[in-house]
Formats: C-alpha cells, sequence, structure tokens
C-alpha cells in the first residue's frame, strides 16, 4: 500500500473515530436530558434521596451534547478544536469516576462502567486527532 493509500485509510480511520465519539457524546447527553432519573439510577444514586443528582444529571447532559454537536460541526476549525480538548475531557471523566468508585461516591460496578465508557472515549478522541496535536482533519 503506497503513501496516498495510508493516509486515505487513516483519515477514513479518523472519520469513523470522530463519528463514533459523537454518536456517543450525542447518545448519553440526550439520556442524561431526558431521563435524569433514570441515568441517575444507571449510576446508583437515587435520585428520590438526593433530588442534586437530577440537576448534575442535566448539567452532564447539556455539556456532553454540546461537544458531540461540535465534533459534528462543517465547519473544520470548530470540529479541530472539538477534537483538541476531547482527550483532556474524557481522561478527566474517566479518572473522577475511578475517584468516585475508590470514594465510594458511586457504586463499583457504576463507577467501572463510567470509567470504562470515559476510557473507550480517550481512545476514539485520540484516534480522531490522528498522530499530529491540531490536526483538523
Amino acid at each position: 500500500m503506497g503513501p496516498a493509500a495510508r493516509q486515505r485509510e487513516g483519515s477514513a480511520w479518523r472519520e469513523r473515530a470522530r463519528i463514533a465519539l459523537a454518536s456517543i457524546r450525542l447518545f448519553n447527553g440526550t439520556a442524561a436530558l431526558v431521563a435524569p432519573a433514570a441515568v441517575a439510577r444507571k449510576l446508583g444514586v437515587d435520585p428520590e434521596t438526593n433530588a442534586g443528582a437530577l440537576y448534575m444529571t442535566r448539567l452532564f447532559g447539556v455539556r456532553t451534547v454540546l461537544i458531540g454537536r461540535d465534533l459534528l460541526r462543517r465547519d473544520e476549525g470548530l470540529r479541530g478544536q472539538a477534537l483538541r480538548v476531547a482527550p483532556l475531557i474524557h481522561v478527566t471523566d474517566a479518572v473522577v469516576a475511578v475517584i468516585a468508585g475508590v470514594q465510594r461516591q458511586l457504586p463499583p460496578r457504576a463507577a467501572t462502567t463510567a470509567a470504562i465508557i470515559s476510557t473507550t472515549n480517550v481512545v476514539l478522541a485520540l484516534a480522531a486527532r490522528g498522530k499530529r496535536s491540531g490536526r483538523r482533519s
């Protein structure tokens, strides 16, 4: 396979990773906005005894939908910015999930699930960015 073919293949892989990451963000964010109690329960938080969890879940939803949307923008500059910050966002999410599990703020299974989702998002974010940071495609 020649250099041009490898470049096209790499570009196609980055596009698929970007779309997959945007899809995960949009799905999870929409679920948090539309059904915050269900999402909270999935995380092992009882919304009946912790009403603040619904507020925080909705905040997560808004943030997640907006950053997912940015990955689907036609403007390459906006997409590039979303790709540049994506790894940091998802590494932070994964670390926070682990801390929440260790400190028993979330049940172990919920913390593990959140950490796995966020780690998957880190991998997709790095794949979507490609080798060079700041890449715009």
